[in-house]
């Protein structure tokens, strides 16, 4: 199995890379911040408004587990997204894919309110190992060369090998405002949507209507082919089944563009990710 890589850098702060030593059992943190009862808004992947809980909740966010980093990737089981301390397994198979994925980087999204980083989820993108020798053209770059190459993220995209984003939210987002961000960021990068698009995008914002988010839910992104896409929600543990699929080579292509993109909403993630392939690429 291929490696895993966990390097996340923040959106405005030095990159921080704090890998456990052992396997540890410890729920992340869930301190609250320092916002009136009145709550803020923030936004999650663009300009749009975005709404969290700022009361203290008792709740503490999923269990995980890491491993030693001393261990080779190719033995890690968990990988921890240090920004956020949330674990995330090196291999799965997700609900609608064919075989089982590998972990390639993580990153965290943040937005900024009164000089105050409020994070609020951890990602993981996983890749099917088989893409490797479609990737053989960008041998031997650096990890900041791979960063910078938009058309080796458009072969990975390209590829008829199935890939996936996990999202595990660090606080709760109510499921309207999760959408109306996640929309403002896609429509941008579909210059001319057509009906197909439409249809898609209405059965993309369904799964999230009238869903509360609550911390430590699971969001599974996941793209079976350049046109076809699955998403999978579930608050209690990671999810298995499929809640919508979305047919639209236009959506796909937003949606994949909006996290690995020229301007993605977590650049820790892509980062991450490049130095992930630098290491598979050698």
């Amino acid at each position: 199995m291929l490696g895993a890589v966990a390097a996340s850098t923040a959106l405005s702060f030095s990159p921080s890379t704090h890998p456990t030593k052992n396997f540890v059992h410890k729920g992340v943190s869930n301190s609250t911040l320092p916002f009136s009862n009145h709550g803020h808004s923030f936004s999650l992947l663009s300009t749009t408004h975005m709404h969290f809980s700022s009361h203290k909740s008792s709740r503490r966010q999923p269990l995980f587990l890491s491993q030693a980093a001393s261990s080779s990737a190719a033995n890690a089981e968990y990988v921890e997204e240090p920004a956020t301390n949330v674990k995330f397994q090196t291999c799965l198979s997700f609900p609608g894919c064919s075989n089982s994925l590998t972990l390639f980087g993580t990153g965290y999204r943040e937005k900024v309110f009164a000089f105050i980083g409020v994070k609020v989820y951890a990602a993981g993108l996983y890749l099917d190992q088989s893409i490797t020798p479609e990737l053989n053209a960008w041998k031997g770059l650096s990890k900041d060369a791979i960063q910078g190459n938009s058309s080796l993220f458009q072969t990975i995209f390209q590829s008829s090998f199935e890939k996936s984003l996990q999202i595990i939210l660090v606080r709760d987002v109510d499921g309207k405002t999760f959408w109306d961000a996640l929309n403002d960021a896609i429509s941008p990068r579909i210059p001319a949507s057509t009906s197909a698009d439409e249809t898609a995008l209405t059965t993309f914002r369904g799964v999230f209507l009238d869903r509360p988010l609550k911390n430590g839910t699971f969001i599974l992104l996941t793209w079976l082919n350049p046109t076809k896409l699955l998403v999978s929600v579930s608050s209690n543990g990671f999810p298995s089944t499929v809640d919508a699929t979305i047919e639209s080579a236009n959506v796909a292509s937003a949606l994949f563009n909006v996290f690995l993109g020229d301007s993605p909403v977590s650049p820790s993630l892509k980062v991450s990710v490049a130095e992930g392939l630098s290491k598979v690429l050698k």
